[in-house]
């Protein structure tokens, strides 16, 4: 049975920094690459990054993070990272962690979402 969990969400002020983790377990961990989507209430799903399986490639980023999110994983560890800096109000939503169908990103990462874990709430104040 495959788990995806998440971590790390709540509430910080504007211009601060939180630390998301996603811990997977039920499959190899290191044969797939791992992407990060938020959504809002009355939002679209966003994705946010994907990181090819092995880390070693720089993360593709959507232009709303880009420069203020990193994204990482520990292999050895099973785990996804997020770091997210420069926090703005609008970057409250839920974010979740994902596994991709494959092990390496494509522009379609997020429509070949393998599977979701159940969300950590970010809550940004001004």
């Amino acid at each position: 049975q495959v788990q995806v969990v998440e971590s790390g969400g709540g509430l910080v002020q504007a211009g601060g920094s939180l630390r998301l983790s996603c811990k997977v377990s039920g499959l190899r961990f290191d044969n797939y690459a791992m992407g990060w989507v938020r959504q809002a209430p009355g939002k679209e799903q966003e994705g946010l990054s994907c990181i090819e399986w092995s880390g070693g490639d720089t993360p593709h980023y959507s232009d709303s993070v880009k420069g203020r999110f990193t994204s990482s994983r520990d292999n050895a560890k099973d785990t996804l990272y997020l770091q997210m800096n420069s926090l703005k109000p609008e970057d409250t939503a839920m974010y979740y962690c994902a596994t991709v169908r494959y092990a390496n990103c494509r522009d379609s990462w997020t429509r070949d979402i393998g599977y979701w874990g159940q969300g950590t709430q970010v809550t940004v104040s001004s």
